[in-house]
């Protein structure tokens, strides 16, 4: 892929990096502006009735910053980039909800992570259940377990998350896929704990990759926002027609902050995975913790899987602690630069207690997570003064 006016090398596909900072961000044929301009606009002058420049006429169909960072998703994700397509919308919830009414029908039956992040879990459990989908969770890093699930009852979607929410567990993608597509379902993979800049499902046999690019793509804690990516395009455009019939799109500012963040992405995402791993270490070595869930690790169940898949082991770790949920809940409230609250992917290092908090929704059912279980996401700041930090908590 050679991009118009853009870097390129010869007859070879740009880099990562390059991707990030230039698809669909030329600059501005009008002022020459080396930053995309932000379309704050509801509405698009027609020339006659129907003629239409750019293809635009109402923000809820499409605006020219949201087409930008569509173009540059499908460029960091797709290895074919002429026929891989994104779409992008307000949140990645919505962006999930969407997929699922548009590929499912009332009584379809979906196979999910047992480990699945809480709010998949509670949409498709309970907001979905009602319009008559069928859930089932297993443990996917489990072949097996996924073949003998799908040969009980057709599934129209295997969903993956890879690395799991919270417990980090991996999931072979093209092993799924394959057993997946010989069942007749689609693979669908949540690609945003390791974001394109470590991991490519749609190159692995995916054929649908979600994302809530608030997270790591967007990188900075200041937007909300979702996305869809396949190379299918029946999938693309009756997602689309769902989207602008149903509304839930993103406004061209958070396209535009989205945007802002992935330049950044590939910096950020080795420093997160630098830095991570430091922290995995050193809890692995102290003794007020039982268990540290962390794929970078080589005790990790499913690091060679990860290593294999991946090019970076995340910013994301977990941990289990003695003494039970008082002592989680304890550790939580002492840390001083890791910040206690919910989501994650920013550049500040945040602590969470999922079973109180982001995965409070699965209480009670087969997906509940662990009392003495946290959740980090490591940040951006010097790492010394992550580690004295977790220390001190740990005390």
């Amino acid at each position: 892929m050679t991009m118009p006016n853009g870097p390129h090398r010869g007859s070879s596909a740009p880099g990562f990096e390059t991707l990030a900072i230039h698809a669909g961000q030329d600059p501005d044929q009008v002022t020459g502006a080396v930053v995309p301009p932000i379309y704050q606009t509801s509405t698009f002058k027609q020339d006659g009735v129907g003629g239409l420049r750019g293809g635009f006429e109402y923000s809820r169909t499409a605006n020219p910053t949201r087409s930008a960072l569509e173009e540059c998703l499908a460029a960091l994700e797709g290895s074919t980039p002429a026929g891989t397509r994104a779409l992008a919308f307000a949140s990645g919830m919505a962006a999930e909800d969407c997929l699922i009414r548009t590929i499912c029908s009332p009584g379809d039956r979906v196979i999910i992570p047992d480990d699945a992040y809480g709010g998949t879990y509670r949409l498709f459990s309970t907001v979905l259940a009602r319009w008559g989908l069928d859930c089932v969770p297993v443990h996917l890093p489990d072949v097996a377990a996924v073949r003998r699930c799908l040969a009980e009852r057709p599934a129209r979607i295997l969903w993956v998350e890879t690395p799991t929410n919270p417990l980090l567990a991996i999931a072979d993608i093209a092993a799924l896929s394959e057993a997946a597509h010989e069942a007749g379902a689609m693979l669908v993979v949540d690609n945003t704990f390791a974001s394109p800049r470590l991991q490519r499902p749609l190159d692995l046999g995916a054929d649908v990759v979600v994302h809530s690019t608030t997270k790591y793509l967007g990188g900075h804690s200041d937007v909300i926002g979702g996305a869809l990516i396949t190379s299918d395009g029946d999938i693309v455009e009756r997602t689309a027609f769902l989207r602008n019939a149903t509304g839930g799109v993103p406004g061209p500012f958070d396209s535009w902050l989205t945007l802002r963040g992935i330049r950044t992405l590939a910096v950020r995402m080795d420093r997160h995975c630098e830095t991570a791993a430091r922290v995995a270490e050193m809890l692995g070595r102290h003794p007020a913790v039982t268990q540290v869930l962390y794929p970078g690790l080589p005790s990790h169940p499913g690091h060679a899987v990860a290593a294999k898949q991946m090019s970076g082991f995340g910013g994301m770790v977990s941990f289990r602690v003695r003494g039970g949920e008082e002592a989680a809940l304890a550790v939580c409230g002492r840390t001083r630069l890791f910040t206690l609250g919910e989501s994650l992917g920013g550049v500040e290092s945040l602590i969470e207690h999922p079973g109180r908090m982001t995965h409070a929704s699965v209480a009670g059912s087969p997906l509940e997570v662990p009392a003495d279980l946290i959740r980090l996401s490591v940040g951006l700041e010097d790492a010394d003064d992550l580690l004295d930090d977790l220390n001190q908590a740990l005390c």
